[in-house]
């Protein structure tokens, strides 16, 4: 029999304290109405403690599916985090992450792919799986965006938010698990969505710090086109390889960008919007946390053999989708 690898566990940290649009009034030239119509975004969670970063929301999601689980961390075999804000330059935020939970016989490493980090790290981490050298991989999204956010910045100070997701990877061979998957990137959008500073190509200066280069920049509209028709485009293509028709999709599940691009997608696939995992308007985009957060919450819900189509659009460009059947 084949050998798959199938989402057995999911589960989701996100921060207490939440920035809500009318507290971003007051820090901002913007209001709820704008924020609304333009994101469909009311409120994000934002990690306030300045000696916890992504490492803590990763580890504190982790250690909520093993204790979920009843798994031991030690039989863990490999941590994947996804994510855009490590808590360092190197060590990777996965050895971090595998210490504080107690995973000693674990390997790990960190990818990063922007918005898109979460589906290329599952993705990778399939692989571990179905060549049989691994039995039980977590695969972590997390981010802390609020520390490349500038909150004078209109445009992008709406949109993010902090935020850790997990799932746990084992093998199976009863038909579930991932059956397919695509990625794809095109680095000339660097342009339209990036971090300046603090790479090697520009090194933290006085003067990138005075510039604010070590925040987000984004040109929104640039990117609003292309991710409308990448995101749709792979969804679509994850259904017509393996022949599902908009009934036997149980599920979309969107990387949380923006309310219009989730809305433009499941019009393509011809999806009603009660089958499309939404959770943008309470966390904002999270980045690489946004799909194991819809995963966990959306958990209770699902049944074996539905049919999830995941997909995402993230700076670079990266994109991706993946189809999968869930397993429990």
């Amino acid at each position: 029999m084949k050998i798959t690898a199938a989402i057995t566990a999911v589960s989701a940290y996100v921060p207490d304290y939440i920035l809500n649009n009318q507290e971003l009034e007051k820090m901002v030239d913007t209001n709820n109405e704008w924020i609304m119509s333009r994101s469909g975004i009311s409120e994000r969670r934002i990690l306030k403690d300045k000696d916890k970063a992504t490492a803590f929301m990763a580890a504190e999601a982790a250690k909520k599916l093993l204790e979920k689980k009843n798994l031991s961390p030690l039989e863990i075999d490999l941590t994947i985090v996804a994510t855009v804000t490590p808590d360092h330059q190197y060590p990777a935020t996965a050895n971090i992450v595998s210490d504080m939970i107690g995973a000693t016989n674990a390997w790990g490493f960190d990818i990063q792919a922007a918005c898109s980090s979460f589906i290329y790290a599952l993705t990778a981490a399939t692989k571990f799986i179905e060549t049989g050298t691994h039995k039980k991989i977590l695969v972590i999204g997390s981010d802390k965006m609020s520390s490349i956010v500038d909150y004078t910045d209109r445009k992008t100070s709406i949109l993010f938010g902090d935020g850790a997701g997990v799932v746990l990877l084992e093998p199976t061979t009863d038909g579930t698990g991932i059956i397919d998957s695509k990625m794809y990137s095109d680095g000339s959008g660097k342009k339209y969505l990036y971090q300046p500073a603090g790479g090697s190509l520009f090194p933290p200066t006085v003067e990138t710090i005075a510039n604010k280069q070590h925040f987000v920049e984004m040109d929104g509209q640039a990117v609003f086109k292309v991710a409308v028709i990448k995101m749709a485009d792979v969804a679509a293509e994850m259904m017509e390889r393996n022949h599902l028709k908009a009934e036997d999709v149980a599920y979309l599940v969107p990387h949380q960008a923006n309310k219009r691009i989730i809305d433009a997608t499941a019009n393509r696939m011809g999806i009603s919007m009660d089958k499309v995992m939404l959770n943008i308007q309470k966390y904002g985009n999270t980045t690489s946390a946004t799909l194991p957060l819809c995963l966990a919450e959306w958990e209770h819900l699902l049944k074996k053999g539905d049919n999830l189509i995941l997909t995402t659009f993230g700076a670079g460009f990266t994109w991706g989708g993946i189809y999968l059947k869930w397993s429990y």
